[in-house]
């Protein structure tokens, strides 16, 4: 859990240098290239790595939830830095999603399941949706609301936890392991389509409203893959708990995925 909090706060820096970096051009491929967004990949790179330290031990939907917590900080950074104000609804869409968050985090099992199923299915599972995010990236370019590429940031970002959680490597040469692991190629195909989308949102919309989108997506589905795939496991009792945190999360999500940026004016100086 400690792990999983460090890379919230590393997730929330590595937003706002991405986020200052998509609103110096107009062009999603120029802001792959700006030295802050490769900056912040730098730093995505480390809250990763965090976070697959984290998935030894816990469930998909566990860390995902801790690591959402990037929502709250990141809202500050829009109110208080970027100036971007927030009407009280999306306040309250925004303080839904940290409670529901954190409801789903609580109902986590105390350890991750053990893995069921085929592995096949998974490998199967995740292929077909990553190459479904391609498509949808593609059929979604013309679309310049940030909703569609905040949403599928979250997929692509949130599915390769589960395919590191996945993975089953054998001991030894872990090089060749991982040159035969087919999840391996499949995380790669969903984190390019993912960091991709993350950058098209913030070039479209504002980081607090694209931070809460993309980090919500990433806590339900894979969260959800995760319990119906590999064995994570909900506290007994507390299935109800972790219904109600959803609903709290895609309400917060319905409501900022309708929102327009609005920045303060400065004040005139007489």
């Amino acid at each position: 859990m400690l792990f999983a909090v460090v890379a919230m706060v590393f997730n929330c820096l590595a937003a706002i240098l991405q986020s200052d970096a998509a609103g110096q051009v107009t062009r999603t491929s120029a802001v792959l290239a700006r030295p802050r967004f490769v900056a912040g990949l730098g730093v995505d790179v480390l809250a990763y790595t965090c976070v697959v330290i984290a998935l030894q031990h816990l469930p998909v939907f566990a860390v995902q939830a801790t690591v959402a917590g990037a929502i709250a900080l990141t809202a500050l950074y829009a109110r208080f830095v970027k100036l971007e104000m927030l009407r009280p609804v999306h306040r309250v869409a925004i303080g839904a999603s940290m409670v529901g968050l954190v409801l789903v985090a609580l109902s986590a099992g105390s350890d991750k399941g053990a893995r069921y199923g085929s592995p096949t299915t998974t490998i199967v599972v995740m292929a077909l949706a990553a190459l479904t995010l391609v498509i949808l990236t593609a059929a979604t370019r013309r679309v310049w609301k940030p909703w569609p590429s905040g949403i599928m940031a979250g997929l692509g970002l949130g599915g390769g936890s589960v395919c590191v959680r996945a993975m089953q490597l054998e001991p030894g040469n872990i090089i060749v392991a991982l040159l035969t692991e087919p999840l391996v190629y499949i995380l790669i195909a969903l984190w390019a389509t993912g960091l991709y989308n993350y950058a098209r949102a913030l070039r479209l919309g504002d980081v607090a409203t694209v931070t809460a989108l993309y980090m919500v997506t990433q806590v339900i589905v894979p969260g959800i893959v995760g319990i119906v795939l590999l064995g994570d496991r909900v506290r007994d009792g507390w299935v109800p708990v972790a219904v109600i945190g959803l609903l709290m999360a895609v309400y917060g999500v319905l409501v900022l995925a309708r929102r327009k940026p609005v920045r303060r004016k400065p004040a005139r100086v007489t």
